[in-house]
This record gives C-alpha cells, sequence and structure tokens, in this order.
C-alpha cells in the first residue's frame, strides 16, 4: 500500500511516538528511578509544575505566532546544547528556578520542532502548522512502563483536534489580540495538562541529589531529545496523512503498532 520508502518512515515514526517513555530516559541518563524523585519534590510543587507548563506553552504561542514563518539555521544539536545550559542555570539554582527557566528551554525546543515540522513538508505561514509544532509538546511526556502503546499518539491527537482547530481559526481571523479567548485557552490549557506530566518527571530527575548543575544539563538534553524525536514521528505521520490519507495513514499506524508490540 505504501511506499518502501513511507513504510519505513511509518515504522520508525510508530517508536518514536509509542516507545520509551520520557521517564525512562530521564532515569536512564542519571541512574535513579523517577519514582524516587518524585518523593522529593517539594509541597505544592506539583501546582507551581502545572502554572510552569501553562506559562511555558503560551509563551511559546506567542513565539509561534510572531516568529515561526521566517528560517532558522541551528541544528537539532545547537538546540539540545542551548537547552543543556539553560538547565544547567537551573539545576544550579534548584527546583524553584524551573519558572524561569523551563520557558526559556521549551522556546528553544520549539524552535527546534519547527525546524522539522519544516523539513517535513509543513508550510508554517499556516497558523494550524505553527499550532501543530506547540501541540507536540503533548506527545513527549508517557506512563512510566515505556512499552509500545504507553503514548497512545492517535488517541492524544484526537482529544487536541477541536480545540486546535479552533485556536487555528481564531488566530488566522484575529492574531492574538485576544488572548483569552475560550478556543485558545482551551487549547493551552489540553497542552499544558499533558506537557506538566513531562515536567514532572525532568524535575523528578533534577530533584536528585547528584551534582545540580550538571544534572540539570543533561536531564534537558534528554528532555529536549524526546521532544525533537516526538516532533520527527508526528510530522513524519502527518506528512504521510497529505499523501495516503488520514484514515490510511491511521489504519497502517495502528497495524504496525501492533506488529512491533510481537
Amino acid at each position: 500500500m505504501f511506499a518502501y520508502n513511507d513504510d519505513q518512515d511509518l515504522q520508525q515514526a510508530v517508536r518514536r511516538l509509542e516507545y520509551t517513555s520520557l521517564a525512562m530516559r530521564l532515569a536512564a541518563a542519571i541512574g535513579k528511578p523517577i519514582e524516587y524523585g518524585m518523593k522529593r519534590l517539594p509541597a505544592g510543587g506539583r501546582e507551581m509544575i502545572q502554572r510552569a507548563a501553562r506559562v511555558a506553552i503560551e509563551k511559546c504561542l506567542d513565539v509561534a505566532v510572531k516568529t515561526l514563518g521566517k528560517k532558522t539555521a541551528p541544528s537539532p544539536a545547537f538546540h539540545k546544547a542551548a537547552a543543556g545550559v539553560a538547565g544547567a542555570v537551573g539545576g544550579f539554582f534548584g527546583f524553584f528556578a524551573l519558572a524561569a527557566e523551563l520557558p526559556v528551554s521549551t522556546a528553544i525546543m520549539l524552535r527546534s520542532i519547527a525546524e522539522i515540522a519544516r523539513s517535513e513538508g509543513e508550510n508554517l505561514a499556516d497558523p494550524l502548522a505553527r499550532l501543530a509544532c506547540i501541540e507536540v509538546f503533548a506527545f513527549g511526556g508517557s506512563s512510566s512502563g515505556g512499552d509500545i502503546g504507553d503514548t497512545e499518539y492517535y488517541a492524544v491527537r484526537a482529544a487536541l483536534a477541536r480545540a486546535l482547530q479552533e485556536a487555528a481559526a481564531h488566530i488566522s481571523e484575529r492574531g492574538l489580540a485576544e488572548s483569552g479567548a475560550p478556543a485558545v485557552v482551551r487549547f493551552v490549557t489540553q497542552v499544558a495538562s499533558r506537557f506538566g506530566v513531562a515536567i514532572s518527571e525532568k524535575a523528578a530527575a533534577q530533584s536528585v541529589p547528584v551534582i545540580g548543575a550538571l544534572a540539570g544539563g543533561a536531564i534537558n538534553v534528554v528532555f529536549t531529545d524526546r521532544f525533537q524525536q516526538a516532533a520527527r514521528g508526528h510530522f513524519a505521520v502527518r506528512r504521510l496523512e497529505r499523501k495516503y490519507g488520514g484514515a490510511v495513514v491511521r489504519a497502517e499506524y495502528e497495524r504496525v503498532k501492533v506488529t512491533l508490540k510481537k
């Protein structure tokens, strides 16, 4: 049904979107289980993380609408290094620096995601494509088991679909002049709620008693790589959907996912 190269691309996309949770990657990077770090988060930490997630997505929405149409030269490796520097600074000052560090790290990741989107044929002059870049932040976290099927990529897309379309339509007509419009707020809230799960895992990893700045830098490199992988999978799927149709690609995606489970 698919051309050979497209079939290979879809298999790679399934692996990127459904395999290996962020928690497992972070645990491997620091040698400690994330559950241990979760116990070390301060009182009120989860509420702070959710607020930080929302602020980060709001900042990225502003960046996406205003500047993502401009081509940028830096490579994914550059963005990992830049995020690593931001994470090192945040790690040096500890958990409560997260609120200041996260919008910077997230904006850096968004630039990398946008480059990946463009390489897969996305037109970043289209608000829907720009919001699809932000949508990637809803795919970065998954449950701690790490088995295939944890992320349920299409289930997340379905949950976001209406909010994504409505926000894109609003921004096309009015820009961000009314950033508090229900359509935009709904999209930001839904992405931020899932992004907060990944941030909790990152914060938990950074709370493990290792050298703060070095750990923060290493963790942000892993964190950035996870979202780059999610972006490569997401935009490869979208490219194939443009070529073969959404229903056809989804059916083949589910078939590949079942095959890879065996």
